[in-house]
């Protein structure tokens, strides 16, 4: 997938946070620690993985391919991957308002780590909190 495949896909996957640009996939899957996942033109995962920490930056999956297990997959993925680059421990940041995002993370076995105040912004311009979510690989 090129950056602006990438963000056309967040775009259609996210309203909070904000969808990223295809600058930022550019930006980001330019950078040597990162790595990007694929399914198909169904859903990614981007993450990256430096000095003992893996962090799930993104992923997303489109609104008709949802509710199949392309989520799930693509987080299994990310921790095999993390720990092949050498990773002990994963993070991830998730809206607490996305209580299908915190179930499949939950799954996977994140669990609660922090929380980041007001940390997202809604098209609407209202804040949403951040839930910090970790665990050990």
């Amino acid at each position: 997938m090129t950056p602006a495949d990438l963000a056309a896909l967040h775009a259609r996957a996210f309203r909070t946070p904000p969808p990223w640009s295809e600058t930022d996939f550019a930006t980001l899957t330019a950078d040597p620690l990162a790595f990007l996942l694929v399914e198909g033109d169904a859903g990614f995962l981007l993450g990256r993985a430096v000095a003992g920490e893996a962090e799930l930056l993104t992923v997303a999956v489109a609104p008709e391919s949802r509710r199949r297990g392309l989520g799930r997959k693509l987080v299994a993925r990310f921790l095999y991957q993390a720990r092949l680059r050498g990773a002990t421990r994963a993070f991830l940041e998730v809206s607490a308002e996305n209580p299908a995002a915190q179930a499949l993370y939950e799954s996977a076995g994140f669990v609660p780590a922090g929380r980041r105040k007001a940390y997202y912004a809604t098209p609407e311009g209202a804040r949403v909190d951040a839930l910090v979510l970790a665990r050990d690989l």
